[in-house]
């Protein structure tokens, strides 16, 4: 099959969907098929089989002055006027502008492609191009979950307006992904709230579970663990990811064990309540943070660790969760959305929103060798076993195989 992945970014730091983008094309063109990725900026990290098609835009978030792309030209391109005032404004335009022009795109080449997946967009142009090509879409988890979680955790109605004016694309969504015909998500509890809050009917969606990484992301040697290091997988500006009360148990963790160092893989905060809490609780030696990194240095972070913790209050599947147990390190973790099928019974299980369990947990696996070393051998397993993305890619070629056929059948009654 010739498959064309859509994705409006796609970059392994823009977060869960880069990684995403980067393991399927790899996993799917092992399997004999001809990968494309359009991806609009930051763009992918790919394989050299994969080709990529640059879906160009203003660029506009990875640009430090905005201002300077204005000019008089914007006014003859409505398109990109638009993303340039929504960014301007406080908006994400990056769905609609990017499914506008990757339509256009496939307008143009829709000969050279069998299949279209598209990863997230949930834009507009969607219901054009189910109307030309088969398509199936990839729902991680309905972003509507992140914009409820942003306004509860709020501490002011600017924080809210702001949260509203973000989360301009939801709407669309909300409108497209009842109309489309195909819907694939990573996992079960993922579905349910599709179901919910898409208002999508079950029958349209598949669940075919990510994979993890299981050839690089693997155990090292115990003597490169530093001891009483932390490691989580958070951005720190986003509630969702529940890094702050990871933070806030630190301090009882300290006095239990005064060597304790947390490593976030993610941004660091800036003028944040995130920042406010580091600063206010003296952390600012106890916590580094490392984004924009190269694979091999996530996973040498993760083999200087001792444990891995998710705080996470909600997660369509996981990828933090399943790459420390790729690489054998004992993991705590809520069992939120889609965190419960991806660590089973592997972890220690807290419940979200609270610092007492994330301090009773981290206390208790500190001082147990033996229960580091059960889930350090159950999650690695469970990852070669279930999350292997020669499995996923299996599975999606199956469902394209299906959506190509319907496709076909629903035309030639015309």
């Amino acid at each position: 099959m010739k498959i064309g992945l859509l994705s409006y970014r796609s970059h392994p730091y823009s977060g869960g969907q880069g990684i995403y983008i980067k393991h399927l094309s790899k996993a799917l063109n092992e399997l004999g098929h001809e990968v494309s990725v359009l991806s609009g900026p930051p763009y992918p990290e790919l394989d050299d089989s994969i080709q990529l098609i640059q879906i160009p835009s203003l660029g506009m978030f990875e640009t430090e002055n905005r201002m300077k792309l204005f000019n008089l030209g914007l006014l003859l391109k409505p398109l990109d006027l638009y993303e340039w005032v929504t960014v301007m404004t406080g908006g994400f335009p990056e769905p609609y502008t990017y499914g506008k022009r990757v339509y256009k795109y496939l307008k143009n080449n829709k000969k050279d492609f069998d299949i279209i997946l598209d990863n997230q967009s949930l834009c507009s142009s969607l219901l054009n191009i189910q109307d030309m090509l088969p398509l199936a879409v990839t729902i991680h988890h309905p972003i509507t979950k992140d914009h409820k979680l942003e306004m509860e955790n709020a501490s002011n109605w600017k924080e809210k307006l702001s949260s509203i004016r973000w989360h301009n694309f939801l709407p669309m969504q909300m409108r497209v992904a009842p109309k489309l015909n195909k819907i694939i998500c990573v996992s079960g509890p993922s579905k349910e709230d599709i179901v919910k809050e898409f208002l999508v009917e079950d029958n349209k969606i598949e669940v075919i579970l990510n994979g993890i990484d299981i050839n690089k992301f693997i155990p090292g040697p115990s003597s490169l663990v530093k001891s009483n290091r932390i490691i989580t997988t958070a951005s720190a500006d986003i509630p969702l990811k529940g890094l702050k009360y990871l933070i806030q148990a630190l301090p009882e963790i300290l006095r239990s064990f005064p060597k304790t160092t947390l490593t976030v893989i993610g941004k660091s905060p800036s003028n944040s309540e995130v920042s406010e809490l580091i600063g206010n609780l003296d952390l600012k030696d106890i916590i580094s943070f490392k984004s924009g990194i190269s694979e091999k240095e996530i996973v040498d972070l993760y083999h200087a660790s001792e444990i891995a913790v998710i705080p996470s209050l909600y997660e369509g599947f996981g990828f933090g969760a399943g790459e420390a147990m790729a690489c054998g390190v004992p993991l705590i973790s809520t069992h939120s959305g889609g965190l419960k099928e991806v660590v089973g019974d592997c972890a220690l299980e807290i419940l979200p929103s609270s610092k007492d369990e994330i301090e009773k947990a981290v206390i208790s696996l500190f001082n147990d060798h033996e229960k580091r070393k059960e889930l350090s051998v159950k999650g690695r397993l469970r990852m070669e076993t279930k999350f292997d993305w020669k499995i996923a890619a299996s599975s999606y070629e199956l469902s394209f195989q299906e959506v190509i056929e319907s496709f076909n059948n629903e035309h030639n009654k015309v």
